[in-house]
């Protein structure tokens, strides 16, 4: 018996990038640090919110690398001049990915109370309706 992938059912033609995205999805290794939220915040609007306490802006950076939403952390390191007598709070690096759809742009990132806000929109196309012309055979 064969396999059949997403990317080969004949009711999903033109749609080959879309098993690729869902294959780069389940790749991505995100092991639950930061947590954050997904929200839709209007019809075509969303807003992804990571908790990143102790960070400041200058250490995450945001990209956008080929469809796929990559947000950084890195604390600086300790300069040792502090004492820990128990050390619970972690300063440590992180990535978290997100594969956006095609027509889906940042439109803009805030931090507010150790919460870092990254706001999305999904462009709305404009709808064409295409005629096609019947020719007749001779």
């Amino acid at each position: 018996m064969t396999k059949l992938t997403l990317g080969s059912h004949p009711f999903l033609l033109g749609f080959e990038q879309l098993e690729r995205l869902v294959e780069r999805t389940a790749k991505s290794g995100n092991e639950g640090y930061p947590p954050f939220n997904i929200e839709q915040t209007r019809d075509h609007a969303y807003r992804i919110t990571l908790a990143v306490a102790g960070f400041r802006d200058e250490d995450m950076s945001i990209t956008v690398e080929d469809r796929q939403l990559v947000i950084r952390g890195r604390q600086p390191e300790d300069e040792g001049d502090r004492v820990f007598l128990h050390r619970g709070i972690a300063g440590r690096q992180f990535q978290r990915s997100f594969v956006m759809a095609d027509g889906v742009d940042v439109v803009g990132a805030t931090m507010e109370n150790g919460l870092l806000h990254v706001d999305l929109e999904r462009a709305q196309p404009e709808t064409v309706v295409q005629t096609i012309q019947i020719n007749k055979q001779a």
